[in-house]
């Protein structure tokens, strides 16, 4: 077990624990949270030793192995599939000590060495490695790719991967939903349950917690706090600690009453659509949360919008893409993602928009926001649209040095010039107040953007877009660098905002609190979804089902995702097999890939066999060269399941 006993431990001068304890037992699974800057990654620091206490012991079995996600960004020409293998340790230790022995004349360390191989999972590491990626959201055709050809954010999903490839008995997630989409994200939870070791696990997502959680611990006062329960028993328990205690009472009033007012509105709305029947269970729980909000760093509104034109926009047969890159050929035609949309925006919608990563979410909504032109088709604007536009990225409206105050400043200039004051004020002692309800006071007001915390600068965009008075919100990933307060406090601002909110976001809690209809984007068209997140979640998993069992249909002789090596193909075999179709010709092809799954057949059988042998303990010298000939099975296979893929891509690029 994990015991920390009478635990102080400080980064700089500031104490984050303080004579803190907690034991934590074989098995559990644990949500850390607490305020920003309570210390929690300073704890996983403590807990993988890159910290050391400072005062009391902290103890964990010195036999536990432990699994963490680096944090650093990736930078390697290895392919996917290989990047991945490589997080499991205790096969490349393996793999290192059949190459040692087999550089000497002990069979009896060689047998041993590759029995080491076998009990390590050699024989489908692979393909353990490649259903990793492919639940993470990578298309099969990436596996082979470079991790350099990855976007930064895909190569932190490698990164995740890397860490569930790794044999743990301790693994320390540090917001590991926060690179993933919805689809990502549920086969993450469904993978994290199966888990059998101790993990602890820092999140911002409510439901992800839930799910995957049955122990929390809070860090509260520079103490530890452990409740038993996952995260909406933990708000339970502390919602009714802090009312018994009164310490917030005023402050719960007045957030009571915000609630009131949101349930007085909604609840006559929540029985006429099945969307909104989530949201009845939300508005259940809101008077619980009212004494973790009046704990949160701040609350704000939307303000009353000054008009609101119904309806907001109209797409008429409106396509979403890319123009052509700069220095194209003249006719470079743009790229198309999204296409044929026609659908209008109503005053007072609330639009969830789902769909995996690369469906085009984002681009959709940045061409409402004027941040791109629709490549085809027309979109027209209500008279008086206003838009306030979230970016996933907030570097998209951000710049690093610059202040908040000049931000303010320069929005304000450019409201004047397009001539929508909205009668808001300019004075520069106005926007420093402004900026202060929104915790930037003091010196924060001239501090630089870019040295400021990603929540710090989520929480500047909301400022901005809140001064703006928008009549039509479009939120792509709002919630990634708030707190779970805070984002309880986004959650209200929403639901007592007057205009259009259109939000994409892979928090669950808000689409259900926020939303009453779904749009999905998907197969390069956008269309209503026809039920609500738990009927998303099951399609997501049904959607998922399907395509393993299609993979395996593909290869069910020995498709390349199914079957593993134990090492890389030697260069010969590559080389011969490379040779084998003449491009272009389907026919070829197809006698080709018929040979490869003939030959595949065969060296699995002979591998099988040779498990079989192993495992009736032969004698050392026999032993030795079962494994010899194993590893020269495996590596063939290899080689020859290298070559279906490619084989296979060109009769689907000739199919095509």
């Amino acid at each position: 077990m994990i015991t920390l006993k009478n635990v102080t431990l400080r980064r700089n001068a500031k104490v984050l624990l303080d004579g803190a304890s907690v034991t934590l037992n074989p098995g559990e699974k644990v949500g850390l949270v607490g305020r920003n800057g309570a210390g929690k990654s300073s704890l996983f620091a403590l807990l993988n030793g890159t910290l050391h206490e400072d005062a009391g012991e902290c103890y964990i079995p010195t036999q536990w192995r432990m699994g963490e996600v680096a944090q650093d960004m990736p930078e390697t020409d290895q392919s996917a599939t290989d990047f991945v293998v490589d997080g499991d340790t205790t096969l490349l230790a393996a793999q290192q000590e059949v190459a040692a022995a087999e550089a000497t004349d002990d069979y009896n360390r060689l047998a041993h060495a590759y029995m080491a191989l076998q009990d390590a999972g050699a024989h489908d590491a692979r393909a353990r490695a490649q259903a990793l990626i492919l639940g993470l959201g990578f298309k099969t055709t990436e596996l082979t790719s470079p991790v350099n050809s990855f976007s930064g954010g895909w190569r932190m999903r490698l990164q995740l991967a890397r860490a569930l490839m790794c044999p743990s008995d301790l693994l320390l997630l540090d917001e590991p939903t926060n690179h993933l989409d919805l689809d990502a994200l549920v086969w993450l939870e469904t993978w994290l349950k199966r888990y059998e070791g101790t993990m602890i696990v820092i999140s911002h997502d409510r439901e992800f917690l839930d799910a995957v959680t049955h122990v929390t611990l809070h860090i509260d006062a520079a103490k530890l706090v452990r409740y038993g329960g996952n995260y909406s028993k933990f708000e339970d328990l502390r919602a009714e600690q802090m009312t018994l205690r009164q310490n917030a009472f005023a402050k719960q009033q007045e957030k009571i009453a915000h609630l009131q007012k949101f349930i007085a509105r909604f609840k006559a709305k929540a029985s006429k659509a099945k969307q909104a029947q989530s949201r009845v269970k939300a508005l259940d729980r809101m008077e619980k949360i009212a004494p973790l909000l009046a704990d949160a760093d701040f609350t704000f509104e939307f303000r009353e919008p000054a008009n609101l034109p119904n309806p907001m926009l109209s797409m008429q047969e409106a396509s979403f893409g890319y123009p052509a890159p700069a220095g194209s050929p003249s006719g470079t035609s743009p790229t198309v993602i999204v296409q044929s949309v026609s659908r209008s925006v109503l005053a007072g919608q609330r639009i969830g928009i789902l769909g995996a990563n690369g469906q085009g979410k984002s681009t959709l909504v940045k061409t409402i926001a004027r941040v791109l032109q629709p490549t085809s088709g027309e979109i027209t604007e209500g008279k008086g649209l206003n838009v306030g536009y979230f970016a996933q990225q907030e570097l998209d409206v951000l710049r690093l040095a610059d202040t908040p105050l000049e931000h303010m400043i320069r929005l304000v200039k450019e409201m004047a010039a397009t001539g929508k004051m909205a009668g808001q004020a300019t004075r520069e002692q106005d926007l420093r107040g402004f900026l202060g309800t929104f915790n930037f006071g003091g010196d924060m007001v001239k501090q630089a953007v870019g040295s400021m915390s990603g929540g710090e600068k989520a929480r500047l965009v909301l400022c901005m877009i809140v001064w703006q008075r928008p009549n039509l919100l479009l939120l792509d990933e709002p919630t990634n660098h708030l707190d779970l307060a805070t984002r309880e406090a986004l959650s209200m601002a929403l639901n007592e905002f007057e205009g259009t909110v259109m939000l994409v976001s892979h928090d669950r809690a808000l689409l259900r609190a926020v939303c009453d209809e779904f749009w999905m984007v998907s197969h390069g068209g956008v269309a209503p979804f026809d039920g609500d997140l738990d009927d998303y979640q099951r399609y997501l998993l049904d959607e998922a089902k399907r395509q393993r069992e299609a993979i395996r249909e593909a290869g069910k002789n020995s498709a390349p995702v199914e079957r593993t090596a134990l090492a890389a193909a030697p260069a010969s075999v590559a080389r011969r097999n490379a040779k084998a179709a003449p491009p272009g010709d389907a026919r070829s092809l197809k006698r080709e890939l018929e040979k490869l799954e003939a030959r595949m057949a065969v060296l699995n059988g002979e591998g099988a066999a040779l498990e079989a042998h192993l495992c009736a303990s032969p004698s050392p010298v026999e032993m030795a060269e079962l494994g010899k000939r194993l590893k020269a099975v495996n590596d063939e296979l290899q080689s020859l399941e290298d070559r279906w893929l490619a084989v296979s891509d060109k009769m689907e690029a000739l199919t095509a």
